[in-house]
């Protein structure tokens, strides 16, 4: 074989790089979407959660109040006001409005499947009224696994959360288990707030919450200290265990009696958290913290942010920096998003585009074309 004596012409290695770009073409254009695990549980629960979303619309509908375009730009009907009698805390409107994407509960599917949640367990949840979709998607994703939730609710809610007083999340998760859409109630209400107790509300709000427990017919805790609202919590997850363990615990939210403080609340990643999460400087352990030295899984749900970028859910819901966008509208459908499908390239084609790309590299600048081309017949 004889090899090339001297330089490589630049049209010939022009040739080679419109040939190279032309196989990665072939090759960008080989992908195609690949079904992700879990897949069919995943469809399930976000459908029951969109399904949720219209229910709870058409509750607050039938209650006579007008939709604030503004506030709600997906006209869903579940982003509350900026402050009511049983508003506990500010917020931001922003992250309200992102948690109501229904493919969250595929997200919650993929993380308590990964966990080995399964059907028959037991999963312990605290939820608030601050992000009620939230709540939603998380039963609804704990339900479709074929678990039962044991649901403890603080009622009081953040700013543009469930803070209708004639529309709390209790009230929400009456209408999801009139519709067939949930299973289970929760088994204890909190009026939530300051000391787990309301103490930031005027009096006027601690009725209200107090109404709301007794007309969806949900016992409230009502103790005078925090520290005795998570021991009761505690005492009420035992109970309704009735000596089984629970397979996992869900916090939605930034309940005090859960997360035992600001502080803690403020410190703890969301996502399912690492086991022992070190709780010796801590002033006071709230029922998160005290499963997790039963050294069960815990999933923490402060908002839907995180999840939304685990998921690969709603690009048009986040900037380029990743933060969330103001107005993240429409709504997704149901199914869409990296966690349903995620696009795969065929590696087999791949692998052979690689080979013949080098195979020309090496003829084109290592063998002596002219000489085989052009060479005259002896």
């Amino acid at each position: 074989m004889k090899y090339r004596p001297g330089r490589v012409h630049v049209m010939s290695l022009v040739a080679l790089a419109v040939v190279g770009l032309a196989l990665l073409i072939v090759a960008e254009r080989s992908k195609s979407p690949v079904m992700q695990q879990y897949f069919n549980e995943k469809m399930e629960a976000a459908t029951l959660t969109r399904a949720g979303l219209d229910a709870i619309r058409e509750a607050r509908l039938g209650l006579g109040g007008p939709i604030d375009v503004d506030d709600d730009p997906n006209e869903m009907g579940l982003i509350g006001g900026v402050m009511s009698l049983i508003t506990t805390s500010r917020a931001d409107r922003e992250k309200k409005v992102a948690a109501l994407d229904p493919n969250l509960a595929a997200v919650f599917v993929e993380l308590l499947k990964l966990e080995g949640v399964e059907e028959g367990d037991l999963v312990a949840v605290a939820v608030t009224g601050a992000f009620p979709m939230l709540n939603a998607a998380v039963l609804a994703a704990i339900e479709t696994v074929g678990a039962t939730p044991v649901t403890i609710t603080s009622v009081g809610s953040s700013s543009w959360g469930a803070n209708d007083p004639d529309l709390t999340w209790l009230d929400m998760e009456s209408v999801l288990i009139e519709q067939g859409i949930l299973r289970h109630r929760s088994v204890a209400a909190s009026r939530g707030g300051g000391r787990d107790r309301g103490r930031v509300l005027l009096p006027q709000g601690r009725a209200l919450i107090d109404s709301a427990a007794v007309r969806n017919g949900v016992p409230l805790i009502d103790e005078p200290t925090l520290d005795e609202s998570i021991a009761r919590r505690m005492a009420i997850y035992e109970e309704a265990a009735g000596g089984a363990g629970y397979a996992a615990y869900v916090n939605v939210g930034g309940g005090r009696a859960s997360t035992g403080s600001r502080q803690a609340y403020e410190l703890l990643p969301p996502g399912m958290l690492s086991r022992d999460l070190g709780t010796n400087n801590l002033q006071r352990r709230g029922t998160l913290f005290r499963m997790d030295q039963r050294g069960m899984p815990v999933l923490h749900v402060p908002s839907a942010d995180y999840f939304i970028k685990y998921g690969d859910l709603a690009t048009n819901y986040l900037t380029e920096d990743g933060d969330l966008v103001a107005e993240p509208t429409p709504l997704p459908d149901v199914g869409t998003g990296g966690i349903f499908f995620r696009d795969r390239y065929n590696v087999p084609l791949a692998g052979i585009l690689a080979v013949l790309y080098g195979f020309l590299i090496f003829v084109v600048v290592r063998i002596d074309l002219k000489h085989y081309l052009f060479r005259k017949p002896q």
